[in-house]
């Protein structure tokens, strides 16, 4: 394993993830993000899809080395990233029309 592709993968899938059940429970986004997001449920719903994408794909990439499973997988792991990315970008567009500059 590269340690030094997987401990700033692992630390940003982690930000992510954190970033994702804040907005999740308690409907708190980034504030540089507030303005754009108007369903902050959705977007983190996203946010944790995307970060599940990423150790998915830190794990078929890195961690195992069997050549017949490590290529699927990490095409599995795109198509769930971009899925999250989807998602994030739904949570972005739906919703009511919400003051700008308000806290979600």
């Amino acid at each position: 394993m590269k340690l030094y592709l997987a401990i700033p993968v692992v630390l940003l899938a982690s930000l992510i993830a954190a970033s994702g059940v804040a907005s999740v429970t308690r409907g708190w986004v980034l504030p540089m993000n507030r303005r754009h997001v108007r369903a902050p449920h959705l977007y983190g719903w996203g946010q944790l899809v995307v970060a599940f994408a990423l150790c998915w794909q830190l794990v078929f990439g890195l961690v195992i080395s069997d050549s017949g499973i490590r290529a699927p997988g990490t095409l599995i792991g795109s198509v769930i990233l971009l899925a999250g990315i989807v998602v994030m970008m739904v949570g972005q567009y739906a919703g009511g029309n919400r003051k700008s500059g308000g806290i979600p």
